[in-house]
């Protein structure tokens, strides 16, 4: 039996924010997965984690991460 090993990249208490960063990897061909953390009344709710495969590792969190602000010149 082949294992495919997952790590987590993310973990949100906010699952659309888990879905919203799965499509974003997705759409650059980044094999990723969620995975619910604790229990929910609510679909929307609820921690939960985002996962990809260890050599995926470095792009995506490039590609999750906050774009950063343009230096200001100094005064």
């Amino acid at each position: 039996m082949n294992s495919v090993s997952w790590i987590t990249l993310r973990t949100t208490s906010m699952r659309w924010e888990a879905d919203l960063m799965q499509q974003i990897l997705v759409s650059y061909d980044i094999p990723c997965r969620i995975v619910n953390v604790g229990a929910s009344g609510c679909f929307l709710s609820g921690q939960a984690a985002i996962q990809v495969h260890p050599q995926d590792k470095w792009t995506a969190l490039l590609l999750l991460s906050p774009k950063e602000e343009e230096l200001e010149p100094e005064s």
